[in-house]
């Protein structure tokens, strides 16, 4: 009998000591000192993995947008547009008022070449649609009346015959009249061709700047 009361003894000393406590299964029971090294380095590592990309998405889901719908960047190539903007200058397109609102006349744009949709150019819009246009000696008439375009410093000496424009198109000039293609050269634009108009020029530091319209007498 002794020997069955030691061998029940014993097997609920067993039973005791394989019986798990829930308290030692709490998180603060376990630290990274019981992990073997190379498994927190990895742990560690895929962490920080996980937050840049989570920082990336974020980033993307916000600037993207932004960039495809409301501004884009824009360098400006060549003299056409001097002395007001000149070549290598960093300007910011704001693609989204003409959602709403329709090109107003000294604004100045980007928009597709006519004469190649990959190519952009930069004018200044001159003439609205239903209006009559000339230019004559250099200058531009408008409805028969003169336009005083006080950001002119080079005009040209040219003649165009007088043109209406159609109710969905826009006669746009290059500042550098001597030195600029423009409508004079293939006519009127089309709105649909127009990708926005300048908004910032943010580059080089020295000329930072806003554009607002000009005043015309």
């Amino acid at each position: 009998m002794n020997e069955e009361n030691n061998e029940i003894d014993q097997s609920a000393d067993e039973q005791r000591e394989n019986k798990i406590d829930p308290k030692d299964m709490e998180l603060e029971n376990f630290s990274e000192k019981d992990e073997e090294p190379s498994f927190s380095f990895v742990k560690k590592t895929g962490l920080l993995i996980f937050e840049v990309i989570k920082v990336v998405l974020i980033s993307l889901a916000i600037i993207l947008p932004i960039r495809l719908f409301l501004v884009q960047p824009f360098y400006v190539e060549g003299a056409s547009m001097e002395p007001n903007f000149f070549q290598n200058e960093y300007l910011i397109i704001d693609e989204i008022s003409y959602r709403f609102n329709e090109p107003q006349r000294g604004e100045v744009i980007i928009f597709k070449s006519p004469q190649d949709s990959r190519s952009y150019f930069i004018k200044r819009v001159i003439g609205l649609p239903g209006e009559k246009v000339k230019v004559k000696d250099g200058r531009i008439f408008i409805n028969g009346q003169e336009l005083a375009e006080v950001y002119i410093n080079n005009f040209s000496s040219e003649d165009n015959e007088e043109i209406i424009i159609a109710q969905d198109e826009y006669f746009v000039l290059g500042d550098n009249r001597i030195n600029s293609l423009d409508s004079r050269s293939f006519g009127p634009i089309k709105k649909t061709s127009i990708i926005g108009r300048v908004w910032v020029r943010g580059w080089p530091v020295n000329r930072f700047n806003t554009f607002n319209l000009p005043e015309y007498k």
